[in-house]
């Protein structure tokens, strides 16, 4: 959970300016190395954003480079108000594909394996999602599966109410903290030995003799 932590930190900024991600997906979160910082997130294409302007008391949004009165988003990760296409979407939306990321993370399943795309848009405004700890192959402790349920609420206001109180509900997730950037180097340099490779030093080239 130590990339969602960063992906929070992310959608936090974004938040704080108004803007509402609305396609936070897998595909949408590359992890990468900088510098000397292994697992370096960042979150890209923010071309479906809704802009809420945080000095507006006007609940509308306004749809930025996407055309209003449409379905916008990938099923698997689409909050229930996005499907219902309310007017009142805000960042909990965002806290709600991240709970959807968080369980494919976990489980390596969607939240919702409907036979369609419209089934599984039909499972997120109806269906209660079963606990990731019941899906994985591998233990998930309680405190865990509880933060990613929790996401995962119908009921906006029963959320995390944005990427901020997430990050914080994760940063205080004791099974959240066992990983580091130590460990995340070693797996680098185990896996990824090319790119776990020390930095190489540019210099300038030699010059030509006339």
């Amino acid at each position: 959970m130590f990339p969602l932590r960063q992906v929070c930190h992310s959608l936090d900024e974004a938040h704080e300016r108004g803007l509402i991600h609305r396609d936070i997906k897998p595909a949408n979160i590359y992890v990468c190395r900088m510098g000397q910082d292994y697992d370096f997130v960042k979150v890209l294409d923010f071309g479906l954003v809704k802009f809420n302007s945080p000095q507006s008391s006007d609940t509308r949004t306004q749809t930025v480079m996407t055309a209003s009165h449409t379905l916008m988003g990938t099923p698997a990760f689409m909050a229930p108000e996005v499907i219902l296409g309310r007017n009142d979407v805000d960042r909990r939306a965002d806290v709600y594909a991240l709970g959807c990321v968080a369980y494919y993370m976990l489980t390596a399943e969607h939240v919702f394996e409907g036979d369609t795309p419209m089934q599984a848009l039909v499972d997120h405004v109806a269906a209660e999602p079963t606990p990731p700890s019941q899906r994985a192959k591998t233990r998930i402790p309680p405190d865990l599966d509880a933060i990613v349920m929790s996401c995962l609420e119908k009921d906006p206001d029963k959320r995390p109410q944005d990427a901020k109180k997430l990050r914080q509900m994760l940063t205080g997730c004791q099974t959240c903290n066992t990983w580091s950037n130590t460990r995340a180097a070693e797996w680098w340099q185990l896996h990824l030995p090319d790119l776990a490779a020390p930095l190489t030093v540019l210099h300038d080239p030699a010059p030509v003799a006339s």
